[in-house]
């Protein structure tokens, strides 16, 4: 298993990303790796956005509550993530969207429009006495980074774990963790099930995260576990996940947790509304889950 914080890379890292860029017929990686415009194209937008909002143009779209909350240099890292991500994007399949407002309302608004749930919830049943800073995360299934990578890049003194099973996706988050400039993010290249039996990240984490991943009763084989007793798990879903959430209760228990609430969330991405599935850590899970890599999604629960 590769577990390793992502700061400035070493040359070896750099070797094995030019390696892998060669093989997805990514050129000129070495240059565009150090590349760090001092204005972005996104973060212009961003700018120009809440300058004509302010001005009263109607036709501008209006920045969202969470994306006002954020300082210029947090904009500016949201800007070079999906700079990188439409660039990796040409050469392997991380997302479908390929224009810079669409990623911006898809993923990263629809990203950020969970974090006043997490608060909430985590103040509430996990921590009341205190706050929601210095949170252990993992996103579990991360892909291109969501939505974890937004998260660290929206909370900084969270420690954000982004859990990955395909080594390609694990390269272009090295890139877009080290061309943001963020230092909280851990990235490991595994799968769930494995991670999950690993004495080093069973039942470590405050909070599990998972965003488009899997059906509710595989992902909670896959996040529970990982889950300290007193966390949360979330689990981002559709507008109407009832039955979905009806047929993982099951599942849920076993793994020790119990459904907390069902929480609807006004995203701003053109999907609308969405529901954040949370569930709380009770009791330890048994050791025989998760079960064996590849039996969740074969054999759920």
């Amino acid at each position: 298993m590769r577990s390793s914080f992502v700061h400035t890379p070493s040359a070896e890292a750099k070797d094995r990303m030019a390696i892998w860029c060669s093989k997805l017929g990514i050129s000129g990686i070495s240059s565009h790796y150090h590349y760090r415009p001092t204005l972005p194209s996104l973060f212009r937008c961003l700018s120009i956005t809440a300058h004509s909002s302010s001005s009263g143009d109607s036709n501008a779209r209006t920045l969202t509550p969470i994306l006002q909350t954020l300082s210029p240099r947090q904009k500016e890292q949201i800007s070079l993530y999906v700079d990188a991500l439409l660039q990796w994007n040409q050469r392997m399949n991380l997302t479908a969207v390929t224009q810079e407002s669409e990623v911006l309302t898809r993923h990263v608004e629809d990203s950020l429009a969970i974090i006043p749930t997490l608060q909430r919830s985590y103040l509430s049943h996990c921590n009341p006495t205190s706050s929601y800073d210095g949170i252990d995360v993992i996103d579990v299934g991360s892909g291109a980074g969501l939505p974890g990578l937004i998260l660290a890049i929206a909370c900084p003194s969270w420690k954000v774990t982004l859990l990955e099973s395909m080594r390609k996706r694990c390269l272009f988050l090295e890139h877009a963790v080290s061309y943001s400039g963020l230092t909280n993010v851990q990235i490991l290249h595994e799968r769930a099930e494995n991670v999950g039996q690993n004495v080093a990240f069973r039942e470590r984490f405050d909070v599990a995260v998972a965003r488009a991943v899997a059906e509710l009763r595989i992902l909670a084989e896959y996040c529970i576990p990982l889950v300290r007793v007193g966390g949360l798990f979330i689990a981002a879903k559709g507008y109407h996940p009832q039955e979905e959430v009806k047929n993982a209760e099951k599942a849920i228990h076993l793994m020790g947790a119990s459904i907390s609430e069902l929480s609807y969330v006004e995203s701003y991405s053109p999907l609308g509304q969405r529901t954040a599935v949370i569930c709380l850590k009770n009791r330890a899970t048994p050791r025989k889950y998760p079960r064996q890599p590849g039996t969740p999604s074969k054999m759920p629960l």
